[in-house]
């Protein structure tokens, strides 16, 4: 089975989209603020949600333990994050912002939240905001039937 013309046209444009926005976030945060987009995204979390176990920020993320942990041991190092717990539970071990780390995030949102409301939502009216939405929802909620299904 083969996707559409018109479908192939807007999945590749999708495509494109995300690989040069996230480089055009990453530029703007590293650039502003000496972060990174994973610092960016782990102290977002961190900063809405609280301290969190390793595993609970994973999921949050949706990112691989391998990443998040050389994410981790960096943000640590850089005197961004704490963790704390056992080093041979993984899980086990809860991360948490310090004053750095909330400093940091502070200073990076709003050029941040610039970057975004230009890119992705000037000129967007509330109809096709409403479109998007309702694909996003549904794309992720497919998304995690399938993943749900794939972990039993």
């Amino acid at each position: 089975m083969w996707l559409t013309t018109d479908q192939q046209r807007v999945w590749r444009s999708y495509l494109t989209m995300v690989t040069a926005f996230q480089r055009a976030m990453n530029r703007q945060l590293q650039a502003d603020c000496g972060i990174t987009l994973g610092d960016y995204d782990i102290l977002v979390a961190l900063s809405e949600r609280g301290t969190l176990r390793v595993f609970e920020l994973s999921e949050t993320l949706a990112w691989e333990q391998s990443r998040l942990s050389h994410q981790l041991r960096r943000m640590r190092d850089r005197g961004l994050i704490t963790r704390e717990g056992s080093n041979e539970d993984r899980r086990g071990a809860t991360v948490s912002l310090t004053p750095a780390g909330r400093a940091a995030l502070e200073a990076a949102a709003p050029g941040h939240v610039a970057l975004v409301q230009s890119v992705m939502f000037d000129g967007v009216g509330v109809d096709e905001l409403r479109v998007l939405e309702r694909w996003t929802t549904t794309a992720l909620s497919r998304l995690a039937v399938s993943y749900q299904s794939d972990s039993s």
